[in-house]
């Protein structure tokens, strides 16, 4: 019964009837007050099991999850939209990764979004599943039709290039992942000591590992030994990159601004960043616009293939066979001008 109907009835009662019904009210109280914190408990276990609605209906400010739909995903991670009466979110989750994956996600995002030059969804929250895997949750960004002006999209990311440098060298605050290989993010004072070490070294030595490729890994050594050279002339400084700059990851939102996601951000050479252009579609609009604001280096043009390297490797070493000649041609066309 209603509290407040009971003491309407109470108050129309003899004195008698009033005294008796008005001593079962604590009980009756005492009861649901019982009830209550008993529900409340089984909300909170109930949420204990899914942090994802514990944080989206805790720290997230909404009060009720109206819906869940999967958005796709691509071959590493699964992604769902959560609509609640605060606004939709978005939720990367991993089964077999732990969350050290999606926090070095977090940093880069953050980072790029702190230069306030191009859009990135904001990071909220990193956490374990408790049935194994990871999550993050981040800002739901409304996609437009198409991925925007690439003349915008070449100067908000130079801008950002320009924005954000490192005083601790080249390198970045966590190890994070290119697709699911882990990128090693040593801070190092020389940028052809990282770019050798940690990206070409690293990929060389997975490839042989893992396919037993010794050729590929002797001649990439070759190449190492010998780049120096390709660098004369070029004024490097540790910017802050995306890291992984393809098609998938670029878009732009319902105001046609551009927006970039999924990065693999450290601390290094701008040009590095057009490492994955062979499938951008950057075209003459991006680097003229890029190009005005980050003005194009002394033997651009010869390095343009040594940072592609880097990625044809890692997608060598992630998909198998078909990248393995494009590598290889890369770097035997080194090794010839480089006369190594």
């Amino acid at each position: 019964m209603d509290a407040n109907v009971a003491l309407a009835l109470l108050s129309s009662c003899s004195p008698s009837t009033s005294a008796a019904a008005s001593s079962l009210l604590p009980r009756r109280r005492c009861l649901a007050s019982r009830r209550r914190a008993s529900s409340r408990a089984t909300i909170m276990a109930a949420l204990g099991d899914d942090p994802i609605r514990e944080w989206i209906l805790t720290e997230g400010k909404a009060t009720q999850i109206k819906g869940i739909r999967s958005i796709g995903g691509g071959c590493i991670n699964s992604v769902q939209r959560y609509d609640t009466d605060a606004g939709p979110f978005f939720v990367k989750t991993n089964s077999r990764i732990g969350p050290e994956m999606f926090e070095g996600e977090a940093l880069g995002l953050k980072a790029m979004y702190d230069t306030k030059s191009i859009r990135v969804p904001l990071p909220y929250k990193v956490g374990s599943l408790p049935t194994g895997g990871s999550f993050i949750i981040m800002e739901f960004i409304e996609f437009g039709p198409s991925r925007g002006d690439q003349s915008v999209l070449g100067r908000k990311l130079a801008e950002m290039h320009k924005a954000a440098k490192s005083d601790k060298g080249y390198g970045f605050h966590v190890e994070n992942t290119i697709g699911s290989t882990p990128q090693i993010n040593t801070w190092t004072d020389d940028w052809i000591e990282f770019y050798s070490k940690h990206r070409l070294g690293y990929q060389l030595e997975l490839a042989s590992r893992r396919y037993g490729d010794s050729a590929i890994l002797e001649k990439g050594q070759r190449l190492i030994m010998n780049i120096r050279p390709l660098f004369d002339g070029a004024v490097i400084e540790p910017c802050l990159l995306h890291g992984d700059l393809w098609s998938g990851n670029i878009s732009s939102d319902s105001n046609g601004d551009p927006v970039i996601l999924d990065p693999a951000c450290y601390y290094g050479h701008n040009e590095a960043e057009f490492g994955m252009s062979w499938c951008a579609g950057f075209g003459g609009d991006f680097y003229n616009a890029y190009f005005q604001v980050m003005p194009k280096q002394q033997g651009f043009e010869k390095r343009r293939d040594l940072y592609l390297l880097y990625h044809y490797l890692n997608h060598y070493n992630l998909f198998g066979s078909g990248y393995r000649s494009s590598a290889m041609s890369i770097i035997e066309d080194y090794l010839y001008v480089l006369a190594a």
